[in-house]
């Protein structure tokens, strides 16, 4: 049996309990929010005033103490290639230079030459700025030679990230984590940008205390860097994380946010006053990343660090003519791990799907991985070279199974078969020896087998059943809009039903644009599939959908965007 039958993939409707504390809501809304664990409207009420207390995050206060013994000293912060590090970055760098620390200063390794985290190689680059104190931000839990080199010379660090620990942790003068061992913080999920906005905003609140006036409000400014690097980094969307990204998100409907984020929601051909997390995670972030992934994501961090919207526009430019390159790369790679996975049958080796080209690019190969996994509904580890014999992988995971507890069962069982790795329940990387591969491929996938022994990797697809034709309109599309923010573990709503085609046409080379009819209604409504170049052959298909504002020219009503087009086509 071929993985790629999603054609036939089965659609179940979300589970939900009925709750009279919902009862005020449209019944489908009280239906949707029910099904997202949500079980009261307050919970939807995303106040600054309900995020889990700053100083119950371990070792925060810790943090904030070695931090100020070091105002006057020379600080390095430590990033990451991906938007998360990039966001934390730029937060760090203003929010010290608001509160009056005048020897700040970043670096960040270089996917291709330095490899992830604060390595001994960063270390000593690090060490030509002269730092007394390095500051990582969305990186560090599992940097234990770079943390000992930095100490032997005199360096003291501290390590703010948000990825799980190994059973051992860096020598650090101070460790901020939520996912420490023994950790009580409210919000386990918390991206690599929001530790650091924790760390930012009890700096803030100590400061204050000593009579730096307004100080405890500086990090507030910035949310939208928080908002934008929580998004990109798809951790769950807990209460706490949606509290920020909403705040996050009005900041920039508001256009009190960074010139740089402005220019490139702007570029990207979109309205700043009607931001969504949706368009922070497709549109914004993907231009930043495509920085790291190919050349230096300092390019992503000055354009947000930038308060001059020329400049700002400029490095936007720079960072979309990045992206697509990157993407021509990306199509190209696809291809080819198309036609590799093309021949991969439903055995025992196919509970993860492990592939490898050696002219592969290291930037893209997740973004690989994050597509095919879609496609086979399983996870997927991606490899490309990495020279003097080694490969590296970056593994994208489906819900429920744990790729990072699954690399560490495998490094358990035979400890010299993965060099090293880290990551968390969705998205890990990875290095092994190139000869290590087909034993490492056999290794994962009977881990797998084995701790998930009756996983359904038939790829159901779950929807929020089917509505009346009546509430397929703009007005109800913005109140279903009202109850986001949406992303991962708190999902955009998505319904299935079935619809009359109309009229159907290809536009931008690959999308699908329709005019469709309810089957049970009278309207007929504008819907586009995405990625999708094939005319539908019937006058009536099913559709997986979201319901979704569309402005153009002015005017502003409703659209299907089509996620799965099922039935015969």
């Amino acid at each position: 049996m071929k993985h790629d039958n999603n054609n036939q993939s089965e659609i179940v409707e979300r589970k939900y309990s009925k709750n009279d504390n919902l009862k005020s809501l449209d019944p489908i809304i009280a239906k949707i929010l029910s099904s997202r664990g949500i079980t009261n409207i307050e919970q939807t009420n995303y106040n600054l005033s309900s995020l889990a207390p700053i100083s119950s995050l371990e070792n925060v206060n810790s943090a904030v103490n070695v931090l100020i013994e070091n105002m006057n000293e020379q600080i390095v912060i430590v990033g990451d290639y991906d938007v998360d590090g990039a966001t934390g970055v730029s937060l760090l760098m203003r929010c010290l230079s608001d509160f009056g620390f005048t020897k700040i200063d970043y670096i960040v390794p270089n996917r291709l030459r330095d490899g992830y985290g604060l390595t001994v190689d960063v270390v000593l680059d690090a060490k030509n700025l002269n730092p007394n104190l390095l500051i990582t931000v969305d990186n560090g839990i599992s940097s234990i030679e770079g943390v000992k080199k930095a100490r032997e010379l005199g360096i003291d660090v501290i390590i703010t990230d948000h990825h799980l620990p190994g059973n051992i942790t860096p020598n650090a003068n101070v460790i901020v984590n939520p996912n420490l061992a023994n950790s009580k913080f409210l919000s386990p999920n918390l991206a690599g940008v929001g530790v650091a906005f924790y760390v930012m905003a009890a700096l803030g609140k100590e400061l204050e205390n000593q009579g730096n006036n307004g100080a405890s409000k500086i990090v507030l400014k910035y949310l939208d860097l928080v908002a934008l690097g929580t998004v990109a980094d798809v951790v769950k969307f807990d209460f706490n994380n949606r509290i920020i990204v909403d705040r996050g998100i009005k900041a920039i409907r508001n256009g009190k946010c960074s010139s740089g984020i402005l220019a490139l929601i702007k570029e990207s051909g979109k309205d700043h006053k009607k931001t969504s997390s949706q368009d922070l995670g497709f549109s914004v972030a993907p231009k930043i990343n495509s920085a790291g992934r190919l050349e230096d994501i300092s390019i992503g961090i000055e354009c947000l660090l930038t308060d001059d919207p020329v400049e700002a526009r400029k490095l936007s430019e720079i960072l979309i003519a990045t992206n697509k390159e990157r993407k021509d790369i990306q199509t190209k790679m696809q291809e080819e791990a198309n036609n590799l996975v093309s021949d991969i049958t439903n055995d025992d080796t196919s509970s993860c799907i492990c592939i490898f080209h050696d002219d592969w690019h290291q930037g893209i190969v997740g973004l690989i991985a994050s597509r095919l996994k879609e496609k086979c509904n399983r996870p997927v580890i991606a490899f490309a070279s990495e020279g003097n014999s080694k490969i590296k992988g970056s593994a994208r995971s489906i819900q429920g199974i744990h790729i990072r507890d699954i690399l560490e069962s495998v490094a358990s069982e035979k400890s010299d078969l993965i060099i090293k790795f880290g990551g968390h329940s969705m998205a890990a990387g990875l290095t092994i020896e190139k000869h290590n591969y087909e034993e490492f491929k056999s290794s994962v996938s009977r881990i797998i087998n084995k701790n998930y022994p009756d996983f359904d990797f038939t790829g159901k697809i779950v929807t929020d059943g089917e509505i009346p034709s009546n509430k397929l309109n703009a007005g109800f599309a913005k109140h279903l809009e009202s109850f986001g923010p949406w992303g991962t573990d708190f999902e955009e709503p998505k319904f299935h039903g079935k619809f009359l085609i109309h009229d159907q046409r290809v536009v931008g080379n690959n999308h699908l644009k329709m005019e469709v009819q309810p089957v049970k209604g009278n309207q007929i409504i504008d819907a586009i599939a995405f990625n999708h170049d094939k005319f539908i052959a019937r006058d009536s298909v099913g559709f997986v959908y979201r319901l979704c504002l569309n402005e153009f020219r002015g005017n502003t009503k409703e659209q299907l965007i089509v996620e799965k087009i099922y039935g015969e086509i």
